[in-house]
């Protein structure tokens, strides 16, 4: 079956037999999902990204893009079926198969649609099975993920929760969200949020390393020297905090005939 495998804000949760509790906001503020990562690797609070082969758990909206897979029983995952039906696969010791791998598209600020990798969108059919027949995104193709306390659930186009039947169909056929609709979303997309890495490449360094880095890529080396400009870097700073660093940078090359993009 692999082998034809191309790839190619929610409102509040309704948990069945649970009261709404008042929570009093903390006046220490904790970084937002504890989302902490290092360059090339993904570093999150959960500790079971490495047993599930680099595959972490989403814990807000903004994270669910891209490759995803949807686990709905401890390390079984939704799994594509080449008829477009969906069930649970089986248990998984290193994360998902490529059956099991969807795209995630936004829609709008609290939906998101769901194409396979037998390139269909994901909907809800006849007797609330999902189905993945669709080539377009419409109303049916939209979902909207739920979070709440810690907890997550996946709202379709019905009105109800996803979850695996009896028969391990993938359904959506609750309204109100139980133990078995609690699902976790995990994505192999790396995070860097690090504002270094949120960077161009050459400016990572010091101001003085990133004009020499700028210089290096637009000079046209024709005498073989790198020209770099000798003025003080006073107004690169006051450039920099203006947003206006490059074109001073562009200015410093231009008085130095370093550029081969300067007249």
């Amino acid at each position: 079956m692999s082998d034809s495998y191309s790839f190619v804000k929610g409102g509040k949760l309704k948990l069945k037999g649970s009261k709404h509790k008042k929570h009093k906001k903390s006046k220490k503020r904790k970084h937002e999902d504890d989302d902490e990562v290092s360059l090339g690797s993904v570093n999150t609070k959960h500790n079971d990204v490495a047993e599930y082969g680099g595959w972490w758990t989403v814990s807000k909206f903004g994270q669910i893009t891209g490759n995803i897979c949807i686990e709905l029983a401890e390390r079984r995952f939704m799994f594509a079926q080449d008829n477009g039906r969906f069930v649970l696969g089986p248990p998984r010791e290193d994360g998902p198969e490529p059956e099991e791998i969807l795209t995630a598209v936004k829609v709008d600020e609290t939906k998101i649609a769901l194409k396979s990798g037998y390139d269909q969108y994901i909907s809800v059919g006849s007797n609330n099975l999902v189905i993945g027949r669709s080539m377009a995104i419409g109303s049916k193709e939209q979902w909207e993920p739920v979070f709440q306390e810690g907890q997550m659930a996946l709202n379709g186009c019905n009105g109800c929760f996803i979850s695996a039947d009896e028969d391990d169909d993938i359904v959506c056929s609750n309204k109100t969200a139980s133990e078995k609709e609690m699902i976790k979303i995990r994505s192999n997309v790396s995070l860097i949020t690090d504002p270094k890495y949120m960077m161009p490449q050459e400016e990572r360094g010091s101001l003085k390393d990133a004009e020499i880095n700028y210089v290096k890529k637009f000079q046209s080396f024709q005498d073989r020297k790198l020209k770099v400009s000798s003025e003080d870097k006073t107004q690169l700073k006051k450039a920099k905090k203006e947003g206006t660093l490059h074109e001073s940078m562009l200015d410093r090359r231009e008085k130095m005939k370093a550029d081969r993009y300067c007249k």
